[in-house]
């Protein structure tokens, strides 16, 4: 039975790789919209731009890299919860949770593969802002930056998942997408400092776990951060386990 569960994340994952892969327009599709942000926002702000205790050099691109960063993990990982209910519609589900494994090696197998190309989208994005001009603090940030990268990818993933598990139908997981990830992002810090937001805005600020994923991989790629390190990485691994464990609970509670 083991052995059969190991296999079934393998295949999961090895599914959602091979629909990442075939699916150009998909990657296309994503990658348009960061590297948009990254091109008008960034250009046009970066010259007027100034941030009390950055280090030097810290200009506003450098600044929004790793919001656009925690953009593309944050909507990547999210549309894990779209493929299931695709998975629904076209019957695969049915006929996978049949089969004598356990309903949470299915979850982590779909995890491990919406994980993979997030990461991979993420470090496209990357690349491409290194042609814009943005600088990174050292190689080693960037090994740091992959595992915030990861923990949001987790996180996130599992909450799609847990949401998809209670839906029907795409365009209910559409409107979850516009009125709930949209206020993730947007009240994560990730376009300004969430010491710039006015005093009522902030404790919503420091409820969403994005802004310590964003927080987090500022302080990997440029040295500045407004929270300790330690304080992210906790913060982002309590709630990725969290959302694992919801995701897969709901997700075992699914009749098809």
């Amino acid at each position: 039975m083991k052995s059969n569960n190991l296999e079934t994340i393998y295949v999961m994952w090895l599914r959602e790789m091979k629909r990442f892969l075939r699916a150009k327009s998909r990657i296309i599709g994503t990658l348009l919209l960061p590297f948009f942000f990254l091109l008008a926002v960034g250009s046009g702000f970066n010259s007027g731009f100034s941030l009390p205790g950055a280090p030097p050099g810290v200009n506003y691109l450098n600044f929004l890299v790793p919001g656009i960063l925690g953009m593309t993990m944050l909507f990547s990982s999210m549309s894990t919860g779209i493929s299931v209910l695709w998975d629904k519609e076209f019957g695969f589900l049915k006929e996978i949770m049949v089969a004598p494994v356990k309903r949470f090696a299915i979850v982590l197998g779909r995890i491990a593969g919406g994980v993979t190309t997030a990461l991979i989208q993420g470090i496209l994005i990357l690349i491409l802002s290194l042609f814009l001009g943005f600088k990174m603090v050292n190689l080693p940030s960037f090994i740091l930056a992959l595992l915030f990268m990861f923990l949001i990818g987790i996180g996130f993933i599992g909450f799609g998942v847990a949401i998809a598990s209670k839906m029907e139908d795409t365009q209910g997981f559409s409107l979850i997408m516009q009125f709930v990830v949209f206020p993730i992002f947007l009240f994560s810090g990730a376009f300004f400092p969430v010491i710039n937001f006015p005093g009522w805005l902030r404790p919503i600020a420091y409820l969403d776990p994005l802004t310590y994923g964003v927080d987090g991989l500022r302080s990997s790629l440029i040295g500045f951060s407004q929270f300790p390190l330690f304080l992210d990485l906790i913060i982002l691994l309590i709630f990725g386990s969290l959302m694992v464990i919801l995701g897969s609970w709901l997700f075992s509670k699914t009749e098809i």
